[in-house]
């Protein structure tokens, strides 16, 4: 499934003349692509789709959505590493959640 999930500008900056940033999906940081909202400013949050913000939206509004989004499992499998989800699904669990269990 591909989401819209709401994040925290962190930083911004141009490159190749296109304006990227820094964004913050509830401890996952991903480059986003800041074509479609242009005045966009460190600190704000917006939606974004395959990479780009579409939307601008109140941090309230981000805050519950990341949190339900968590709540569901639905940001490990919007950002998950597939390798480690692949292995989890065929019973193996990646390194640090198997050391987790022997502890």
């Amino acid at each position: 499934m591909c989401l819209a999930v709401p994040g925290r500008v962190l930083d911004i900056e141009e490159r190749d003349g296109t304006r990227m940033a820094t964004v913050d999906f509830g401890g996952v940081v991903k480059e986003v692509c800041l074509e479609y909202l242009p005045d966009l400013q460190v600190g704000e949050y917006a939606i974004v789709h395959v990479g780009f913000a579409l939307q601008r939206l109140d941090e309230e509004s981000a805050r519950q959505t990341l949190e339900l989004f968590a709540e569901l499992g639905m940001l490990q499998e919007e950002f998950g590493d597939p390798w480690e989800m692949a292995a989890e699904a065929g019973g193996v669990l990646p390194p640090a959640r198997e050391e987790a269990r022997k502890q």
